[in-house]
């Protein structure tokens, strides 16, 4: 099934970025790529917040966060309820994001996982569904902070 997928990275992430973008083309995916283009110093804060920007808003179904642990770059993106982004250093990590937390973007560290295992990575996370089920409850507490403490 072919996914609106939006990528980005800071500058550690370029090359990896341009890489993981043409694999999902190749394997049919409609890819919008967020920058940067250069490998020019850039905040990775203010490209998460754009990838955020672009699930929240409907524009894209799913997301893929670049930098060089992956770390920041997913901390920036969790801060839209809209977006549920698991780090991701193996394809086992990546089906779990997907089938337990229902992550809709995926983060990895460009400094920490090569081109073949981030591949693998992609594969299992878009391969997979969401399990539903017990975990929907988790799922919609993690989008309605509010709603959980109640509940606690």
């Amino acid at each position: 099934m072919a996914h609106r997928i939006a990528i980005a990275s800071d500058h550690a992430a370029v090359d990896l970025k341009a890489a993981l973008a043409d694999y999902l083309r190749e394997k049919g995916h409609d890819v919008s790529d967020l920058g940067p283009p250069s490998t020019d110093s850039v905040d990775y804060p203010l490209y998460g917040y754009k990838l955020a920007d672009v699930i929240a808003s409907g524009e894209a179904d799913y997301g893929v966060a670049l930098c060089g642990s992956g770390i920041g770059i997913s901390i920036a993106i969790n801060r839209s309820p809209a977006c549920r982004c698991a780090l991701v250093s193996e394809p086992l990590s990546a089906t779990f994001a997907r089938s337990h937390n229902d992550a809709n973007v995926i983060a990895m560290g460009a400094r920490l996982i090569g081109p073949e295992m981030a591949k693998a990575c992609l594969d299992a996370f878009f391969s997979t569904d969401f399990a539903g089920d017990r975990h929907q409850r988790r799922v919609d507490q993690l989008s309605n902070p509010s709603f959980a403490k109640d509940q606690a």
